[in-house]
Order: C-alpha cells, then structure tokens, then sequence
C-alpha cells in the first residue's frame, strides 16, 4: 500500500455508514465489557484539578497498513469526562488512532494493529473483547453526517432497538434528542426523514443516535468539517454540555476549535508520531516541543 492509499484510507472510513454505537447484532450475553493566536480560556480549570481517572491509556501503539506505518508507539492517557482534542497535519494519523480505540480499524483489511490501548483497565485488543458491547459503550461520530434512509425518531430508536429494548422507548428518544441539542427543532416532525434535515441537523441526530444507547465515551472525527460557523458554534456548544456526562474525544484540523473547547491536546505530526500531549493551555501557550511550536504558529503544516 502506498503512502497516498494509507491516507485515503484514514480518512475515508470515517464516512461509511457503521452506526456510531453499534453493530449489526445484539450482544448474546448482555454483560459488560469490562467490570469496572490562539486564545485558551476558560478549559483549564478543570484540568488543573487533577481529579479526573484515566478512562482510555494508550501504551506503544503502533498502526500498519500493509508496510505503512501509521502510528509509530504513542501512549498516552485520556482523562475520563474531558474532551480531549487530536490535532496534526493531514494524513499524521489522528484519525487512526481514534478509530483504535474502538476498534474501528478492524473494518479495514489491511490495517495491523499493534500494542496495548486500554478502557477502563482493560486492553481492547484482548480476545475475550466483544466488539459489538465496545463499540456501544465507545460510540462514534464521523466526519460527514451519516443518518439512517429512516426517520428522525427511527434513527435515534435504532441501536436500542438492536438492543431489543424497547421500554420507554419514547422516553429514551426524546431524551436523547434533548441532550444533542435537536428536540425543540424536531419534536413535531419525529416522522420526517432524516436525510430531509440540514447538515447541522444531521450531525447533531447522530450525535443523538450515538447517545441513545448511553456509552461512556464518544469519538468525534472531525465532527463540524463540514457545517457552516452556525452549526459548528452549535456543535462546539454541544460538546461542552456532553463532557459533564461523558468523555469525548476529537480529531480537528481547526486548532482554534481546539483550543475552545478542550482541556487536553494531543498533537500529532508527520509519521504518526505523537509529539507532545498535555493541558490544552500549556500546549498551545508553552509548548515543550520546537515542532509544536512551529506547528501551532503556522510555519508548517
């Protein structure tokens, strides 16, 4: 695979049409995965308490496709209920790396995966992982709005209904409608499909679709490259208001969208590798690294 293939295929998968929380079929068992200039304002209070547990700890991880590699032994770890933003050049594996951790990259033939990435203390890549329960408790939102030939209501009701749980269905519906941030443009119109709302509309639906089935962490890959300021405001609005539930974690090329919104920044840069992880107000006002630095103030990239 060359070089240009790799990349194609990092950013590609990131629109196929794989429901954000879950697969084609039930969980047989039902049990858990596991038991147990850019202005930075207002992100960094949070973060400097130090009282949030890691959720998601990467240790040398490394990513093929075919002879291509795609990430070169990043470990990191991902504070639970933060957002934590991934930023870097196209094609420096950003996207590959979120699609790790919820397996994502196991859709892709030519993808090699190596190392250890742990959720909640357990390694994802173990044997004993059942994809379908990871998947619905790491749940994703891709690049491009992705809704269901379905109606507005069907679309948020599909992964509690591969669930088969359909008590207070309803109820679970416009719940999670409510928390993306859509209920009050859509409730009169449950039955409208969703390929007839507006691109902000969509993505936020998915948002909902991915919520619906309450995981614990969402992935976001570049979730508002597409959507005009207005409903990249909205978006960027919603994730604050997510973080007090869940952990969220996004790809973004705009570093100004990163240093609104998040309180850990992960930078990476050419060749997969991770360069320098940290506060998001250190990273973008005092970074470490020279190569950050020229990174954030544009003299690459």
């Amino acid at each position: 695979m060359t070089q240009e293939d790799m990349t194609s295929a990092d950013e590609s998968t990131s629109a196929q049409p794989v429901d954000d929380a879950t697969d084609s079929s039930p969980d047989p068992s039902g049990e858990p995965l596991v038991d147990q200039s850019i202005s930075v304002d207002g992100r960094e209070e949070q973060a400097a308490t130090g009282t949030s547990e890691t959720i998601i700890r990467a240790k040398d991880v490394n990513v093929y496709y075919d002879d291509i590699q795609a990430l070169d032994d990043v470990s990191m770890e991902i504070p639970e209920k933060q957002v934590t933003a991934m930023i870097g050049p196209s094609g420096c594996g950003k996207s590959t790396f979120l699609r790790c951790i919820n397996r994502m990259n196991d859709l892709i033939a030519a993808a090699g995966v190596e190392g250890e990435l742990y959720f909640q203390g357990k390694n994802v890549y173990d044997s004993d992982v059942d994809q379908i329960v990871l998947r619905r408790q790491i749940g994703m939102v891709f690049q491009h709005p992705n809704p269901f030939p379905k109606s507005i209501y069907d679309n948020v009701a599909y992964g509690l209904r591969v669930q088969n749980i359909d008590e207070n269905l309803d109820e679970k519906v416009e719940t999670a409608l409510k928390r993306a941030a859509l209920w009050d443009e859509v409730k009169d119109q449950l039955d409208k499909s969703a390929l007839d709302l507006s691109g902000g509309q969509q993505q936020r639906l998915c948002i909902a679709r991915a919520i619906a089935v309450d995981p614990t962490v969402i992935l976001m890959d570049e979730p508002a490259s597409a959507l005009d300021p207005i409903a990249t405001s909205k978006i960027e609005d919603l994730i604050e208001e997510l973080v007090e539930e869940y952990t969220v974690i996004i790809v973004t090329h705009n570093m100004q969208q990163a240093a609104r919104i998040s309180d850990k920044t992960a930078v990476f840069l050419t060749g997969g590798e991770l360069v320098e992880f940290g506060d998001t107000q250190t990273i973008f006002e005092n970074p470490e690294n020279q190569r950050v630095e020229d990174y954030i103030t544009g003299k690459f990239g």
